[in-house]
């Protein structure tokens, strides 16, 4: 009897966060229970063919699964937008005077799913290393490095994400794509389950844009 009375008071006084499953799968639980989110980021491209590196701030929405508006704030002013059937790639500052329509179901190179795309069957597709603990726009974190295993098709060679000690979302991750590329976002805000309106998936070429169909054979 005073066993059982002791192990009860030992879990009554134990964090919530240490009851919780490995970040990792408690991040996948998470994710599967959102169909819609909205919030900012900021991305910082690194190109180590170039040498260069661009920061920019932007809005995201998402209506899982094919449905995404990025916005980027000026100066580039740029958007990559699904409306579930075509993917719309309008970067002015990479690709002035041109947008690249895809099928929202081509993957390869630009996921739909903004942060989703590291937690579909994690631990089959990657070998997962913990990176270790830091605090992202004053969210306690826990981080992991992803990389593909054999035979794992993925757009990128390497990720790094920090998820949520408390709600188990991905706060802020890195992708160093097959193109050599490294992507750097940090979630500056995040509404899960918010009413996100459906015009917002909606994209219309500028005037006197090219667009580049590669939908077509």
């Amino acid at each position: 009897m005073r066993l059982s009375i002791a192990l009860a008071a030992l879990v009554a006084a134990t964090p919530l966060g240490a009851q919780s499953a490995d970040p990792i799968d408690r991040a996948v639980v998470a994710w599967a229970k959102v169909k819609t989110v909205k919030g900012g980021f900021e991305q910082t491209v690194t190109n180590s063919l170039t040498g260069t590196s661009a920061t920019t701030h932007g809005d995201y929405a998402q209506e899982r699964p094919n449905r995404l508006a990025i916005r980027f704030h000026q100066p580039d002013a740029g958007a990559i937008v699904s409306d579930g059937t075509s993917l719309w790639v309008y970067l002015p500052s990479s690709s002035p005077g041109q947008v690249v329509k895809r099928a929202a179901t081509d993957r390869a190179a630009i996921p739909i799913d903004f942060t989703g795309q590291f937690l579909e069957a994690p631990r089959t597709k990657y070998d997962i290393t913990p990176l270790g603990t830091r605090t992202v726009e004053g969210h306690a974190t826990h981080g992991f490095r992803l990389t593909p295993k054999a035979g794992t098709s993925s757009a990128f060679t390497v990720a790094s994400v920090w998820v949520d000690d408390d709600d188990a979302f991905i706060r802020e991750f890195e992708e160093t794509e097959t193109s050599g590329v490294t992507r750097h976002i940090r979630i500056t805000s995040l509404e899960p389950n918010a009413a996100v309106d459906r015009s917002s998936f909606t994209f219309t070429p500028p005037n006197g844009v090219k667009v580049v169909d590669q939908t077509k054979p």
